[in-house]
């Protein structure tokens, strides 16, 4: 049983030793140890994501694409005019 503890204690202090050295940098973000591998997690999840619904949605994509353009140039208010 003492060596079953001493096995699983190592292991604990190998994982710590290791975790310490992950950082993750975005911009003002920064992260160290845990919270960095957090962060690395939850990127990769969210990309999934993203992944995902555009697997599902890739056929109307343009359509969307289409229409979020047409929105974002009235919302401008720099619409090309017609001349009469």
């Amino acid at each position: 049983m003492a060596k079953k503890a001493s096995v699983v204690r190592a292991l604990f202090k190998g994982i710590a030793r290791m975790e310490q050295g992950y950082t993750v940098e975005l911009g003002s973000l920064r992260a160290t140890g845990v919270p960095a591998l957090l962060v690395a997690v939850t990127g990769i999840v969210l990309a999934s994501g993203v992944a995902a619904m555009l697997s599902r949605a890739g056929a109307r994509l343009p359509e969307t694409l289409r229409e979020a353009q047409g929105l974002a140039q009235t919302l401008r208010g720099d619409r090309p005019r017609l001349n009469p």
